[in-house]
């Protein structure tokens, strides 16, 4: 399908990625300076959260809540795993099964990013200018536009 710069739907879906980039660009900016203030890189502190949300993940698991190569992933794990932030556990069930815990040290840094976070308070202060109702519909839309992209194949 080639794409046709004038068509108003083209306009229109450049608008809406547009739109979704500068968010993103926004949010990672102020991540970045979080991340930085623990002395970490922004994907050592998503790996971080992600691994204080979810607990005992596997390599391929963390990497696909990350949307991340899991090659890209192993990196920051082997960096968080040499600094005392992360642990590596074999699985009980399955021998050759690693699980990603973090150590007490990761859960404070974790934590203490999460209280502090740049974006987080950036968003809670946007979203309060919002209506309830526009923030549901937001979130709706968004998974809605989610599950349409990824159904899409390419």
């Amino acid at each position: 399908m080639d794409i046709n710069c004038d068509d108003p739907k083209v306009k229109q879906a450049i608008e809406v990625y547009q739109s979704f980039w500068a968010i993103n660009k926004t949010t990672a900016k102020l991540t970045k300076k979080n991340a930085e203030s623990f002395g970490l890189s922004l994907q050592q502190l998503s790996i971080l959260n992600t691994l204080f949300a979810f607990p005992e993940l596997t390599q391929q698991e963390l990497a696909e809540k990350l949307i991340t190569p899991k090659s890209t992933i192993s990196v920051g794990i082997d960096n968080l795993f040499e600094t005392g932030l992360v642990e590596k556990k074999y699985s009980k069930k399955n021998e050759g099964e690693v699980k990603l815990t973090l150590t007490i040290k990761g859960k404070e840094i974790s934590t203490k990013s999460s209280k502090h976070s740049l974006s987080y308070k950036a968003m809670l202060f946007a979203l309060d200018k919002m209506a309830e109702e526009d923030i549901q519909t937001l979130l709706r839309i968004q998974k809605e536009l989610l599950n349409h992209l990824i159904k899409s194949g390419f």
